[in-house]
């Protein structure tokens, strides 16, 4: 049984309620394809990860889901756990690269949920946002959760992932796959909430 349930009914609601009454017709197949897939790959990532039955596991499922999210010109790309396979190797990805490269979610026209939750604001200074979002991943700690900080979900999917692939603890890296999918719903409620 899924663990993000109880997160997920609340923030739908609230997701849902963030696009204005134009925009959230929620009609079946109106996003873009390549987005809608992307982020089904992304939450494939998650699922496993959660599952995930060793800290390599969960790792390599970790670092599947921030390639498919940074992609090569994102920060942390690559095979970030060491076990010489990238996981979720891609062309693109989701969020903009480091120096302005397109982003999946970029793609024209973007609606207003994805542009509030997915890429969480503007992007006119990605190295400022990715910067920022690094500045908030280090300033975590168990007392201390930086992650709401940052206004895009999958910035915080990466954060999460980002923290699991520095962990010695199964229990930690599920756990922290556990916050991840919420944000994965997030996300996937900002994609079909609107239309393009």
């Amino acid at each position: 049984m899924r663990r993000h349930l109880v997160a997920l009914t609340i923030a739908v609601p609230l997701l849902a309620g963030a696009c204005s009454s134009s925009d959230a017709v929620g009609t079946p197949g109106s996003t873009d394809l390549a987005l809608t897939e992307r982020v089904d790959a992304v939450a494939a990532a998650v699922d496993d990860w959660q599952d995930a039955a060793t800290l390599a596991q969960a790792k390599a499922d970790a670092e599947a889901a921030l390639n498919l999210i940074v992609g090569p010109d994102g920060p942390g790309y690559g095979d970030s756990d060491g076990d010489g396979v990238i996981q979720g190797e891609t062309d693109m990805g989701l969020l903009p690269g480091s120096l302005g490269e397109a982003g999946i979610a970029q793609s024209e026209p973007t609606n207003s949920c994805v542009q509030a939750d997915v890429l969480g604001g503007s992007w006119e200074d990605p190295a400022d946002r990715w910067a920022t979002a690094q500045a908030v991943y280090d300033a975590w700690t168990p007392s201390d959760n930086t992650m709401p900080s940052l206004p895009s979900h999958p910035q915080r999917i990466v954060g999460w992932a980002t923290l699991t692939l520095a962990t010695d603890s199964l229990d930690e890296a599920l756990e922290y796959a556990g916050h991840a999918q919420i944000h994965v719903d997030a996300s996937r409620v900002a994609v079909e909430a609107c239309v393009s």
